[in-house]
């Protein structure tokens, strides 16, 4: 109020008259009393601004200034340039902590948060999702259920499955529980169940949650979580061997993506259906569409889903007959990075062996994509023993094992104890190679074990 009466020219008698007094200004502008909500009106409009102006120190026009720059920053990581996105939202979160804006700090958090996921460094994104999350702890479970998913995600990319589960069931049975029919928050929340509970081996939760999934989906308006929907569902299908439905349940997510724009899942897309058609059997197919994802993916130095798809492409070439592509694609993904050649990464747009992007940006860990680490060393454990290098394919198995052990992904390890049995067996250790095999039949016996149990409650019934 001091610093507007100041450049207006006003005189705490002028600024005051003719409802208060100049001594009644003085005790205001000095902090000493509050003024009442009349008087915050009468003083504004005599200074030429809005009462909420003069009582926070913020214009109306930088709060709409602020938000409309968090939706171009979203709008720039839609595109896949998350270096920029994460620029914008530091910027635009330091502004909107200026301005004492809790919710648009959780909006650039939960955008930065996802900037982090895209470049794969999952403990900032585990930071910056918790830091929403505390932001928003006063408000209604849906409100920050987008930070909880992200939070979910980081650790299923972490390779924590029962972790990320844990994050997402307390959720959906606390919405369930106290009857919040959100249907927005509902389908982010089972549609990011479905990936942990594949790859825990819980099928049947995972068909569950898509099916519930599918039955929100006609009462949510937002394109991008209807897409995101789809995508997951197509999880659940190539798991029942439906991989026509399942092909075109992609489409129309891909249909959708395209129309957003949203270059970063439309990549996703092609990344799901190389995995369908190689599923089905169809091998060139698979790899145009995986050679497509990785392409895409490099160019927006999405590093983390960059070697995913590296070592699902590794399996479709080894399966053509593409041995030695595969093996020199899959061994630089478990090197120790080399942070020197981080500006080179997005380098390896396309060709198997042409320097891939995850050797600069970071390679496969325990920490940093368990389940694909996992599947590498498998995979190179395969191609080890195919050449009769019997001790190689060993080491890569078992180190391929202590991964999934760790990450608690049931079915591929079910099946990583039948190749390590059958190799132990085949050099004469059959006691060994019976251990593999009961470990292999103890997950397969209960897979999908979460933290909480049972199955979180279906959602109430909308009245």
């Amino acid at each position: 109020m001091l610093r507007l009466r100041t450049e207006r020219g006003l005189t705490q008698r002028q600024l005051a008259e003719p409802a208060y007094t100049a001594a009644y200004v003085s005790t205001l502008e000095a902090g000493r009393v509050r003024p009442s909500d009349a008087a915050l009106r009468h003083l504004a409009e005599r200074l030429g601004t809005s009462p909420d102006e003069l009582a926070t120190g913020r214009s109306p026009r930088a709060a709409t200034e602020l938000r409309m720059g968090l939706t171009d920053a979203r709008r720039t990581l839609a595109t896949g340039a998350a270096r920029d996105a994460a620029d914008a939202f530091a910027t635009l979160l330091d502004r909107a902590r200026h301005l004492a804006l809790p919710a648009e700090q959780a909006t650039a958090l939960l955008g930065l948060g996802d900037c982090a996921l895209e470049s794969g460094e999952l403990a900032t994104a585990r930071q910056r999702f918790e830091e929403a999350e505390r932001l928003l702890a006063d408000e209604p479970l849906p409100r920050r259920v987008p930070a909880i998913r992200g939070r979910a995600t980081a650790h299923l990319l972490a390779g924590e499955l029962r972790y990320s589960c844990y994050l997402l069931e307390s959720a959906l049975d606390e919405l369930n529980a106290a009857g919040l029919h959100d249907p927005d928050a509902l389908l982010l929340l089972y549609t990011a169940a479905i990936a942990p509970y594949m790859d825990m081996g819980a099928h049947a939760r995972a068909a569950q949650a898509a099916e519930l999934a599918l039955a929100l989906a006609p009462r949510v308006a937002d394109p991008v979580l209807v897409a995101g929907m789809h995508r997951g569902v197509a999880r659940t299908l190539i798991a029942e061997g439906r991989t026509a439905e399942a092909d075109a349940s992609l489409a129309k997510a891909q249909e959708l993506y395209q129309q957003l724009h949203i270059h970063t899942e439309l990549a996703h897309c092609h990344w799901m259906r190389g995995y369908v058609h190689a599923q089905d059997g169809d091998l060139p197919r698979a790899e145009e569409e995986l050679r497509t994802a990785r392409s895409m993916l490099a160019s927006k130095r999405a590093a983390l889903f960059t070697v995913q798809v590296e070592v699902e492409l590794a399996d479709v070439l080894r399966r053509r007959g593409k041995t030695d592509e595969a093996r020199e694609l899959l061994r630089p993904l478990l090197a120790t990075p080399d942070p020197t050649r981080a500006e080179s990464a997005a380098a390896g747009q396309d060709g198997a062996a042409a320097g891939p992007a995850s050797e600069a940006a970071g390679g496969l860990t325990a920490e940093r994509g368990a389940v694909h680490a996992g599947g590498a060393h498998r995979l190179l454990g395969l191609i080890a023993e195919e050449r009769g290098d019997l001790e190689a394919a060993e080491e890569h198995y078992c180190a391929a094992l202590s991964l999934l052990e760790r990450s608690g992904a049931a079915g591929d390890l079910a099946d990583l104890c039948r190749l390590l049995g059958d190799l132990l067996r085949r050099t004469g250790r059959v006691e060994a190679a019976l251990d593999a095999y009961r470990t292999g039949l103890g997950h397969r016996a209960a897979p999908g074990t979460t933290t909480l149990g049972p199955a979180p409650a279906d959602p109430p019934t909308p009245h």
